[in-house]
């Protein structure tokens, strides 16, 4: 079932300006998805995702009104990080995002958190299957691989 966005957004590829609009769909998003992860955990995170993840990644952003309200950074056919604003969650921006990475690349492959009750609800409804559990080690947290395969039927 493909959720039907009820605002006006554009997915248009990330630019630098868009980094502070980035880091706080980030930062509001994890709060709610990732209430499990260590301050000290996060604060790398904090650092990795200007310096390391983003430079590295082929990263689309959800732009409504001319703000930054959800983003997709991919590494090939994975998904590194999929993230929207809370207060625009179940509005079709992550189906859309999700939509762009598979338009991308076809199967798809993401890592979530067992934790993560959000995420994979999201994943799941999209149609990703597990495929692998294992120990995240930064984290001491329990992640999930998942796959999409994008020959099935959607419909």
């Amino acid at each position: 079932m493909n959720p039907k966005p009820s605002i006006q957004f554009t997915i248009r590829p990330y630019q630098g300006s868009d980094l502070h609009d980035v880091m706080s769909v980030w930062e509001n998003a994890s709060k709610i998805a990732h209430p499990f992860l260590t301050e000290e955990f996060l604060s790398q995170e904090r650092y990795n995702i200007p310096n390391v993840y983003l430079p590295n990644a082929d990263t689309w952003v959800t732009d409504h009104e001319g703000k930054v309200v959800g983003f997709i950074a991919l590494l090939g056919n994975e998904v590194g990080a999929i993230f929207v604003q809370p207060e625009y969650h179940g509005v079709g921006l992550g189906w859309a995002l999700m939509n762009k990475a598979q338009a991308l690349h076809g199967d798809l492959e993401v890592e979530v958190f067992k934790e993560n009750s959000i995420g994979q609800a999201f994943y799941a409804r999209y149609g990703f299957e597990p495929v692998l559990e294992k120990h995240h080690e930064p984290t001491g947290q329990q992640v999930l691989r998942l796959k999409f395969i994008a020959a099935k039927d959607r419909s």
